[in-house]
């Protein structure tokens, strides 16, 4: 329906819709006109209204009687200079629950619609003026209690989502900690285990470092011990000579002539007659020595003579 069409309805206030065959109400075109707060779509095919129709909130009556509606819009509430509405002989089982919002509402009619039983009580039966100012009245005061209801209802989902969410939330946040725990607790045990295997590693290289110093300690000794059988080895062994053994037996002959030479001149042996020629041959030979290196060699060798016999005496003794 175009704008000079709807034009063409009104009348004042009024816009007479009835019996033009509609199955739509033309929200558009009516929301063009303010001033027109009374509409009669009665005796039409219209199933359904749309959500745009609770922006009409300047209506003050609507007529809907001997249509086809099984439903109204969830924002009916929103029409809150509403004061008269007729849903005669309609298909409408239930009202929204924001019919209790319609607080200018005064006359209502329900009657032949497939109603609940408790609005359908509610409505009652709306035959007289008086009766569908009553209907208006008690469907408002049913829908109300209904609004209460779901507004309990709706609390206590609320309260339950919250408490669910509460939950949820410390669910989550025990999840976190754990989390936080787990994540501590392998940071504990990978440090440990970093700790266990420095120390591992810092022993390895202390047995290591002893084990070089044992070897090296080894090596040394090894090496005096080659060194020193080397040396054995290389040292010259002295060669047993007819020569040196001619001179151990002088040696041995004149360390006997000393002692014996010693033991005559000292003792009391030298005024035996076997020692008188020992004296002589010891006196010339002192006399023929011109260097006082033999005379104090000589004198040494008694010395050591006579020393050797006083212990062979105390020996005895």
């Amino acid at each position: 329906m175009s704008k000079n069409n709807l034009k063409d309805k009104i009348n004042g206030n009024e816009v007479d819709l009835s019996l033009c065959n509609l199955t739509e109400v033309p929200v558009r075109e009516l929301a063009l006109f303010t001033k027109a707060t009374v509409v009669d779509l009665s005796c039409n095919n219209i199933t359904s209204l749309p959500p745009e129709f609770c922006n009409l909130t300047h209506l003050v009556k609507v007529d809907l009687s001997k249509n086809q509606l099984t439903c109204l819009p969830d924002d009916l509430g929103n029409l809150t200079s509403l004061q008269h509405l007729d849903l005669y002989n309609n298909k409408l089982t239930v009202l929204p629950v924001s019919f209790s919002q319609l607080r200018s509402l005064k006359w209502c009619d329900l009657k032949d619609n497939p109603l609940e039983a408790e609005l359908a009580k509610a409505a009652g039966d709306c035959l007289d003026e008086k009766q569908c100012k009553q209907c208006a009245s008690k469907v408002l005061q049913h829908m109300r209690e209904l609004q209460d209801e779901v507004d309990r209802a709706r609390e206590k989902r609320l309260l339950r989502e919250k408490g669910l969410e509460r939950k949820r939330e410390v669910k989550q946040k025990d999840r976190e900690a754990k989390e936080k725990e787990a994540r501590k607790r392998e940071k504990a045990e990978e440090k440990e285990k970093r700790r266990k295997e420095y120390n591992a590693q810092k022993a390895a290289m202390a047995a290591q470092e002893q084990q070089k110093k044992k070897n090296e300690e080894k090596k040394k000794k090894n090496g005096l011990a080659a060194d020193k059988q080397a040396a054995e080895k290389t040292a010259p062994k002295p060669r047993r000579s007819l020569i040196g053994l001619v001179f151990k037996l002088l040696l041995l002959l004149l360390m006997g002539l000393a002692g014996v030479a010693a033991a005559c001149r000292l003792t009391d042996l030298k005024k035996e007659a076997m020692c008188v020629p020992v004296n002589v041959a010891v006196d010339d030979g002192l006399s023929w020595a011109k260097e006082g290196v033999v005379r104090q060699l000589v004198q040494n060798l008694s010395s050591a003579a006579k020393e050797f016999l006083e212990s062979t005496q105390a020996s005895k003794n």
